[in-house]
């Protein structure tokens, strides 16, 4: 069995810190040309949505291994919102990071679509500074660069509301090698959540993609974070 096969049964534990969720919503047509077979798009008052998330991974290690072992890297990535027999969860894009490490390891061992590049997060007393650039050999070039702040008070989304649309999601999917569909599920806890601002500097992640950037304003959340276990990646 080759090494990448085993790989794709490791369950991983890590730390997701200083989250930006910022969504726009688009045609559910946009984005239904772009996902695989198998999944739909799942809506929001009929409308689907695109999400870029900037934000810092700690601690990712194996599920077990005792969380001082583990590495941290911040990373960026779009995604969209989808529904197979009736279960919902994420489909991303792309996934940029910063560590060839762990870029690879996440490639192997769950097929998802990451690619290398050079990532700056400064975290000030309240504002969070985030610039990506891809380096990824082979792979179209992206940059992407933001300022962004929680400025109300926490709160947990309602269950039937956007907020918790855009985040409470339990479940992600991929393809593997020979294009079958895949999938693992995440376990933690119920996000706390603050209305968010942003400023976009640079943005070429839905160009890059395939889509036309929104010509709309995003919709905004920040989150300190959460601790997450992934299960094993596994077809569907």
């Amino acid at each position: 069995m080759l090494v990448a096969e085993v790989g794709m049964t490791l369950p991983v534990a890590m730390g997701w810190r200083h989250l930006l969720f910022a969504s726009w919503p688009v045609a559910p047509a946009v984005v239904d040309a772009r996902l695989p077979d198998g999944l739909e798009p799942d809506t929001y008052d009929g409308r689907a949505w695109l999400s870029i998330v900037p934000y810092r991974n700690v601690a990712v290690r194996p599920r077990g291994a005792p969380a001082r072992l583990g590495f941290g890297l911040p990373e960026l990535n779009l995604r969209t919102y989808v529904r197979r027999d009736g279960e919902s969860g994420v489909y991303f894009f792309s996934l940029d990071a910063d560590g060839l490490l762990g870029v690879l390891a996440a490639r192997l061992t769950h097929r998802l679509p990451y690619y290398n590049a050079r990532i700056e997060m400064r975290l000030g007393s309240r504002q969070v500074s985030f610039a990506s650039e891809r380096r990824h050999p082979g792979a179209t070039p992206v940059r992407f660069a933001c300022r962004y702040e929680p400025v109300g008070e926490p709160f947990a989304p309602n269950p039937d509301s956007l907020a918790a649309f855009l985040t409470e999601r339990y479940r992600y999917y991929t393809t593997g090698r020979r294009g079958e569909l895949r999938s693992a599920d995440l376990v933690h806890e119920p996000w706390s959540l603050r209305p968010a601002t942003v400023a976009l500097e640079t943005n070429t992640l839905f160009e890059a993609n395939g889509f036309d950037a929104p010509a709309t304003s995003p919709v905004c959340y920040y989150s300190p974070g959460v601790d997450v276990v992934s299960s094993r990646n596994r077809p569907r």
